[in-house]
């Protein structure tokens, strides 16, 4: 029976413990994406990111797309952390780890969560800019869901 671990954090990801939990003697692909937060975004310096997410809901959805992940793919282990809060430039926002026979079957399976989480998953982002602006940003949103907001 294959692993599947999912969890919201509020602090930093230790990237190195979410690989060791897919760790499969009988895998011969390990894979591990992190997601940070760029310094740039377009043509504006950011200073950090912050999320936030309806905990009971997102953390059910990626346990979903996990176990998904590890039909779809033959995983056999599947781990994914999501931070939420105030996460700095250069700092892990997320972190998937797959483990499967073969590293075609890994690689996919990595990519299409990452997709599906940006996708599906309830958890917000809002990025602020280096003159102190905030913004509530979705990947696949109308322009209308950009909201800008300046901090009191």
């Amino acid at each position: 029976m294959a692993v599947v671990v999912c969890r919201l954090v509020n602090g930093e990801i230790d990237t190195a413990a979410v690989l060791a939990t897919v760790a499969d003697v009988a895998a011969g692909a390990h894979v591990l994406f992190v997601g940070t937060t760029r310094g740039v975004t377009g043509d504006v310096v950011t200073r950090g990111l912050e999320y936030e997410a309806h905990e009971p809901l997102a953390r059910s959805v990626l346990c979903a797309l996990a176990e998904e992940a590890v039909r779809t793919h033959t995983l056999s282990g599947c781990a994914v952390v999501h931070r939420l809060g105030a996460v700095p430039v250069g700092s892990a926002s997320v972190a998937v780890a797959t483990s499967a026979p073969h590293r075609r079957e890994a690689f996919a399976a990595a990519e299409w969560l990452m997709e599906r989480i940006k996708r599906d998953v309830p958890i917000w982002k809002r990025e602020e800019a280096a003159d102190g602006s905030r913004t509530w940003v979705h990947p696949d949103g109308p322009p209308a869901a950009v909201v800008p907001e300046r901090r009191p």
